[in-house]
């Protein structure tokens, strides 16, 4: 099998970790620079070039697009879909969970429990949205960015002013979120690949902080999660449309909120912190994808057989014709 990891880097942890995963399984495998990547159509071929060689067959495909370079990554998944290879996160799914508040209006709709959450396109109405989310603190996000960036809490509407002011002003779209204090800031990142729930940590932030990566200074713990938290994690995942995701949850004491869902998950610090091999479990995933391609056949018309064909000629015969059925038998 050859598989092709669409990522900048093969320096990358993830990137890096789901090749050895891939070549210890037995696989040929490739790190394609998304960026690095020509693309051609004229409405009836369709091929992807780098470095101005066309780019070789591959099985199956694992996107590893970053905020960065989401854009024109997606237009090379675009490409590679009309080539008929199977991709592991589809370019559909992946911009939808790009969009945080398209992303919970979809699962919003879908019945998954999601914190109270309302759109800001102005700083005029700060004491409306405020209310409508249950009152100060809240959490003020911008509609793109990682865990490092994009996500703060204000205490009062006057810092939640400011924020609003200053990042509308750069030209941000912002939602502003319900801040549930018995949380403390904590969370539950799940990763769900296949469908499956694989493993899942708690993020506890450096205090007076919401950032919740190590570098940034938080704890990671493994997690054991009840069924409920599992089971909204795999639909979030299925109703999103992704192989490979990691579904951030809020636990309440009512069940989870999700609040966010990353296409593209570091798997450092949960690989590190729970003991899962997940970049086995994700080069397994892609090696069942590309193995259900190459045996899909779709189905052809039936054709009858020469024991049916005899039965169809046998019932015409005995079938009278209109021309027979009005005679009159004659009388011997």
């Amino acid at each position: 099998m050859h598989l092709t990891v669409l990522s900048r880097s093969s320096a990358i942890y993830t990137t890096r970790r789901i090749v050895d995963a891939a070549r210890v399984a037995g696989h040929r495998v490739r790190v394609l620079n998304p960026l690095r990547c020509e693309m051609y159509l004229d409405g009836k071929d369709s091929r992807v070039f780098c470095g101005g060689k066309p780019v070789p067959r591959t099985d199956v495909c694992i996107p590893r697009i970053g905020q960065s370079v989401q854009s024109y990554g997606l237009a090379v998944l675009d490409q590679l879909t009309q080539q008929g290879i199977p991709l592991l996160n589809t370019p559909v799914a992946i911009a939808r969970s790009r969009n945080k508040l398209r992303c919970l209006q979809h699962l919003s709709a879908h019945g998954i429990p999601v914190p109270a959450t309302v759109m800001a396109n102005d700083a005029k109405s700060i004491a409306e949205m405020v209310n409508m989310v249950g009152g100060c603190p809240v959490l003020v996000r911008t509609l793109q960015g990682g865990d490092r960036v994009g996500v703060m809490v204000c205490e009062t509407v006057q810092s939640m002013e400011a924020a609003l002011e200053a990042l509308l002003g750069m030209g941000h779209n912002l939602i502003v979120q319900q801040y549930v204090r018995e949380t403390k800031g904590r969370d539950i990142r799940a990763l769900v690949v296949g469908g499956r729930l694989v493993a899942a940590v708690r993020r506890v932030p450096r205090p007076g902080r919401l950032h919740r990566t190590l570098g940034a200074g938080a704890r990671f713990e493994p997690a054991r999660l009840p069924a409920s938290f599992q089971r909204v994690a795999e639909q979030t995942a299925n109703l999103v449309g992704l192989e490979v995701a990691a579904i951030d949850m809020l636990d309440l004491k009512d069940g989870p909120r999700v609040f966010e869902v990353n296409s593209s998950p570091g798997i450092k610090e949960i690989e590190e912190v729970t003991g899962v091999d997940v970049a086995r479990e994700v080069v397994a995933r892609a090696v069942e994808l590309a193995q259900a391609k190459k045996n899909f056949r779709p189905l052809a018309a039936s054709k009858p057989g020469p024991r049916a064909g005899a039965e169809v000629r046998k019932r015409a015969a005995e079938k009278p014709t209109r021309k027979t059925a009005g005679r009159k038998r004659s009388a011997p």
